[in-house]
């Protein structure tokens, strides 16, 4: 069973930087998060305390080439006109599902907020580092109000282009499938073509 976590956040609530980081960090205590669980060799388990940490969790972990440097894929996921080109690219879109209409707002500093898709996804950086890595607190705007989940963005050069090792978590249990789905068809595909 996936432990789900509530933090005390009103949607489209002004946030300073210190009550989100008292709430990000009750975040990442409550997933059993740390340097560890992210760091750079690979994930490795955190040892369980008892009936503190869900021993099951839906994780959903991709890894995507893009025939681009790293520093343009970094910036088509974190440039506010960039990823909006992604955005009318996306599955979503071409399907002409209804999102919203909020404009792509994607801030260029760690504890900034985002708004995507119209307002369908929000949420704020956690960690941004240029070129390299992006860790999200990210939710859809359906989920119950105060549920984030983690994305995490690692970029590494290969070749003349990029690999991009992703890894999703936290989010609410049997939306795996869903999620996997999408971050395909309205991330990987779309900023492969604007790339191109």
């Amino acid at each position: 069973m996936t432990r789900q976590v509530k933090v005390d956040l009103q949607q489209g609530e002004a946030v300073s930087r210190r009550k989100f980081s008292i709430v990000l960090g009750s975040l990442f205590s409550a997933l059993a998060l740390s340097e560890r669980a992210f760091g750079r060799s690979g994930a490795t388990a955190i040892p369980a305390g008892e009936d503190e940490i869900s021993h099951s969790c839906e994780v959903i972990h991709q890894v995507v080439a893009f025939k681009a440097n790293h520093k343009r894929v970094y910036d088509a996921l974190t440039d506010e006109k960039q990823f909006d080109k992604v955005v009318k690219l996306s599955a979503a879109v071409q399907s002409g599902e209804s999102l919203g209409n909020k404009p792509t707002q994607i801030a260029r500093e760690a504890g900034g907020p985002f708004t995507l898709f119209g307002g369908h996804i929000v949420g704020r950086h956690v960690e941004l580092v240029p070129g390299e890595r992006i860790v999200q607190a990210w939710r859809v705007a359906t989920w119950e109000v105060g549920v984030y989940s983690i994305a995490r963005f690692q970029l590494a050069e290969e070749g003349a282009g990029t690999k991009l090792t992703f890894s999703h978590t936290g989010f609410p249990n049997g939306q795996g499938q869903h999620l996997a789905a999408g971050w395909k068809g309205n991330y990987w595909e779309p900023i492969g073509k604007v790339l191109a």
